[in-house]
């Protein structure tokens, strides 16, 4: 009998603890606040990189392996921005497209997110081969060789994106995530921790280490362009951490919570708030690479500027955009060193 009794006093206990922590506020405040903050990043984010990818392909022939892998990043941020109306669909009103889109949908969403931390570590790593080894690297930075290390990138953001949408199905009206029973509690505490260190500390440590060299070779330069350069690149680098650090660190909270250290509701329920904000914030990171371009990025400011002419032409005088007269551009005259020791490649964006 006591056993009994002491059975029901914990079911009761339970139920009682559910009904406190209940979270239909937090599920209201979502519904309301993240499609409206999807609607927003999704048009920016699809302006902004569809401008970039434009400007990048109609610049020429001249194009450089540092513009290669800021198209396939820009690629990548369109492809998870083009993911966002279906999930703000899904908060609102469920999954109701079926099977595959879910697996498709989830797809972008993650090769998108994995494909462009990636691209933003390669870049940095260029940076780094461009300034700091530019006499010994010179020879390989190739658009051959651009496109093969963004081959490797692409591949590795599938391999690394395939754990999340493998196991995503359609179950009723929603679109998650469904684990085998000998997985169901080890694989989403992997899949978490596999995020934090492959999605942004391996990321985060490799870009530190690469401007901590450029800027202590570029204290000893003097050339103006390139500090230009590095002010932007240093600039996306920066806006990276700020927007991605507090999402991991809730990440990182989800793990412990999974492993019951967070088991009062109050605590539980603060984690759901700072998880639905730090994940907006982490998410709306797409789209400020392409206006830290438009707005510090010279020469992408002149490659739009004359793109918009030649389009302007085309609505005003009937040419083709192709044909349209475009303003050159002035030529700067450097010293044979100051080109040994900058980027030569001309890209369009630095």
């Amino acid at each position: 009998m006591a056993e009994d009794h002491l059975e029901v006093v914990t079911e009761y206990l339970y139920e009682e603890q559910a009904i406190m922590c209940e979270k239909t506020d937090i599920q209201a405040f979502g519904k309301v606040f993240l499609p409206i903050l999807y609607a927003l990043v999704f048009t920016v984010g699809l302006v902004g990189n569809g401008l970039v990818v434009l400007t990048i392909v109609q610049g020429g022939r001249q194009k450089s392996v540092t513009d290669i892998f800021l198209l396939n990043l820009a690629i990548c941020d369109l492809l998870f921005v083009i993911s966002l109306p279906f999930w703000a669909s899904y908060i609102v009103k469920g999954w109701t497209l079926g099977n595959i889109s879910c697996r498709i949908v989830s797809s972008f969403y993650s090769v998108g997110l994995y494909g462009g931390m990636f691209f933003i570590t390669v870049i940095s790593i260029d940076r780094y081969f461009a300034i700091v080894r530019a006499t010994c690297i010179m020879k390989a930075r190739t658009i051959r060789h651009g496109s093969l290390t963004s081959l490797a990138v692409w591949t590795l953001a599938i391999l690394f994106a395939a754990p999340h949408f493998v196991f995503i199905r359609n179950i009723g009206r929603e679109c998650t995530s469904l684990y085998p029973e000998h997985l169901e509690e080890i694989w989403p505490i992997f899949t978490y921790i596999e995020y934090n260190v492959i999605g942004f500390l391996l990321p985060l440590c490799i870009m530190s280490f690469c401007y901590l060299m450029i800027v202590k070779t570029l204290m000893s330069c003097k050339n103006h362009r390139k500090r230009r350069a590095m002010k932007l690149i240093l600039l996306v680098v920066v806006v990276f951490f700020l927007f991605w650090t507090p999402y991991h660190i809730s990440l990182f909270l989800q793990i412990l919570r999974l492993s019951d250290f967070f088991q009062s509701c109050s605590s539980r329920r603060l984690l759901d708030y700072t998880m639905q904000i730090t994940e907006s914030l982490a998410f709306s990171h797409c789209c400020l690479n392409p206006i830290i371009y438009a707005f510090a990025g010279e020469k992408f400011r002149k490659k739009l500027s004359h793109l918009a002419l030649r389009c302007v032409s085309f609505f005003f005088f009937c040419a083709p955009c192709d044909r349209a007269p475009v303003p050159v551009p002035e030529v700067t005259i450097t010293s044979n060193h100051t080109q040994n020791t900058s980027d030569q490649d001309g890209s369009i964006l630095l």
